[in-house]
C-alpha cells in the first residue's frame, strides 16, 4: 500500500516534508519504520513469512512485524498499528520495549532505495499463536522458531538475511537479557 510518510534527513531529523512511500523509495529519501520482534517466555521468536507479492524480500521468513511510520504518526502508535494489522494482535504500549534505532541503507535490484531509520522494539507474546490472524496481503504465514535462529542465520535457507546477522544477534541479546 502506498502511504504518506515523513521524510527525514540522513541523520534522522525531520525535514517537515512528506511524500508517498513509493516516491521516497524511488528517490532514496530517508524515512522511519518500526520493527517489532515478538518472543515467547519459552525462548521462541515469532517470524512472519513475507507475502510473495511483496516488492522486496518476497517469501522470506522475516521480522515478526515491520512497517512504515505514517506521516505525523507517533512511533509507538505505529508499532501498535502494525502489530494489529499484520498479525491481529492488540498490544499495549507498555508491552513494547524499545531497544534502539538502526540506520539502514540498501539498494534493491528492482530500483527501490531503502534509506530508513528502524525504530526497533521487542515484546513478549502472551497469547497462543493460534489466536493470531495474519494480513494476507502482507504476510503468507507466521511461525515460532527457536530464539537461537537469530544467531544462526548464516546456516539457514530463506530465514532472515545473513548480511544482517549482527542486527539479529543484537536483538537476540536484548531478548535474552529480559529473562
Amino acid at each position: 500500500m502506498d502511504e504518506l510518510i515523513d521524510i527525514l534527513t540522513s541523520e534522522g531529523e525531520p525535514t517537515d516534508k512528506t511524500a508517498l512511500k513509493s516516491e521516497a523509495h524511488k528517490n532514496g529519501w530517508f524515512h522511519a519504520t518500526v520493527h517489532v520482534w515478538i518472543f515467547t517466555s519459552d525462548k521462541k521468536i515469532l517470524l512472519q513469512k513475507r507475502a510473495l507479492t511483496k516488492k522486496v524480500f518476497p517469501g522470506l521468513w522475516d521480522i515478526s512485524v515491520a512497517g512504515h511510520i505514517g506521516a505525523g504518526e507517533n512511533i509507538l502508535t505505529s508499532a501498535k498499528r502494525e502489530v494489529l494489522e499484520e498479525i491481529g494482535l492488540e498490544i499495549q504500549e507498555e508491552d513494547l520495549i524499545k531497544i534502539g534505532t538502526r540506520k539502514h541503507q540498501i539498494s534493491h535490484k528492482n530500483g527501490i532505495q531503502d534509506n530508513e531509520f528502524h525504530h526497533v522494539f521487542i515484546a513478549e507474546l502472551k497469547t497462543d499463536i493460534s489466536t493470531l490472524k495474519i494480513q494476507t496481503e502482507e504476510v503468507d504465514d507466521i511461525k515460532l522458531f527457536d530464539l537461537s535462529t537469530l544467531k544462526n542465520t548464516k546456516n539457514l535457507e530463506n530465514i532472515l538475511l545473513p548480511r544482517f546477522h549482527d542486527y539479529y544477534v543484537s536483538v537476540y541479546d536484548k531478548i535474552i537479557s529480559t529473562f
